[in-house]
């Protein structure tokens, strides 16, 4: 699994986990500081198609890699959540709502023989302000406006999902690559409108991208980037829409392009059971993370996907959950690369079990299986057992 994948997730959202579990409130003042956060740990027993490369260029599928018997690895890990821990403090100035949040993500594997190589990320430095009669505006660094709405109603957000193969990454995937692209955590400047009836949006200016790691390049963002979100909230639910525009270039000459992408999205829940059904497409943005935009002439590539998942509450409390996602990426126009990938797939089986009102426990099934632009194909299972800690 590409390393530049793995920390690129290792943020994903104290949103749910803020809204979900009020933290630790503490008056201080004219502020009221919420200290919160979660660990969260899984066992992780996977298997490998047995080919001594992989050979799907952005497969997410990994394989086994020798002659050994390393076609199935063993890992303790975090989920698609990094253990996380945050400080927000509101208050009420002159009228404004006035707040701000600062957060890091510790790790719990290391691959280095001291157990701790891993440095802790953070992923969040954000202040707020505003009112209720006019909306509010953001300012700093925070989760991405879009795909937002995709990873927050991903099941795998309390589990693993895919990119659970190597000990010592600092997070999992999720449903990342195989249903929606990753958010990413962003330098913004939002601006959100008060909720009218159940309607609200946004629209914000987001921090450039610098390079390509997929693609071993440089990228340059030749302006800000553009992102917006239109929603809908009633009791059984949400939908939503949201969309992106960057104006990129490459490090070849005459490399320049556009990178657009919308996406729709609807979560509906009726008594115990709910669904989630999610949908996106664009060009010259990827399929994982942003990267593999487009081939070295700066010719857009196509891409698309999304997940359906269905869940529901037994008498136990107990969330069981199946869900479905594939993203796919097209060559450009002209472009001859068999080993790119095609198709990136994934069916995840879940049981969520609320051992107490913070604590959870999990186990997961997870199939990926990656298609390259020639035919090759990789798969690859795993099992996780492990529970995730809110507060």
């Amino acid at each position: 699994m590409n390393n530049t994948i793995k920390l690129a997730v290792a943020g994903a959202v104290l949103a749910t986990a803020s809204a979900a579990n009020a933290g630790i409130i503490i008056p201080a003042g004219d502020w009221t500081l919420d200290v919160n956060g979660n660990v969260n740990v899984y066992a992780t027993m996977s298997d490998y198609d047995d080919v001594a490369t992989n050979t799907v260029t952005g497969g997410l599928a990994g394989t086994k890699t020798g002659t050994g018997n390393d076609d199935q690895t063993q890992s303790i890990n975090t989920g698609l959540l990094p253990a996380w821990l945050g400080f927000t403090g509101t208050t009420r100035q002159n009228d404004l709502d006035v707040s701000f949040t600062i957060s890091m993500q510790p790790n719990v594997s290391g691959n280095s023989t001291a157990g701790d190589a891993k440095a802790p990320l953070f992923r969040q430095a954000f202040l707020t302000f505003g009112d209720a009669s006019w909306g509010s505006i953001k300012m700093g660094k925070d989760l991405g406006i879009f795909a937002g709405n995709a990873i927050l109603g991903d099941m795998t957000l309390l589990g693993v999902g895919a990119g659970y193969g190597n000990s010592g990454a600092s997070t999992t995937l999720g449903g990342i690559g195989t249903g929606y692209v990753y958010p990413a955590w962003k330098g913004q400047i939002t601006y959100t409108t008060p909720n009218m009836n159940g309607f609200q949006a946004k629209i914000g200016l987001t921090n450039p991208n610098q390079s390509d790691n997929a693609e071993v390049r440089t990228v340059r963002q030749d302006r800000f980037g553009i992102e917006g979100q239109v929603e809908y909230s009633f009791p059984q639910g949400k939908v939503w829409a949201s969309g992106l525009s960057y104006d990129m270039s490459g490090s070849s000459t005459g490399e320049n392009w556009d990178a657009e992408m919308f996406d729709v999205g609807a979560t509906v829940n009726i008594g115990n059971a709910g669904v989630t059904a999610y949908y996106y497409s664009g060009e010259g943005f990827g399929t994982t993370v942003p990267g593999r935009y487009s081939d070295n002439a700066g010719v857009e590539r196509d891409s698309d996907g999304g997940y359906i998942q269905g869940t529901y509450v037994i008498p136990t409390g107990t969330k069981l959950g199946v869900a479905y996602g594939v993203s796919n990426l097209d060559l450009a126009a002209g472009e001859t690369n068999a080993s790119l990938v095609e198709e990136n797939n994934r069916w995840t089986v879940g049981a969520y079990h609320p051992l107490t009102k913070h604590l959870n426990l999990v186990a997961e099934f997870n199939s990926i299986e990656s298609k390259a632009q020639g035919g090759e194909t990789n798969e690859a299972s795993s099992v996780s057992l492990g529970a995730i800690l809110f507060f």
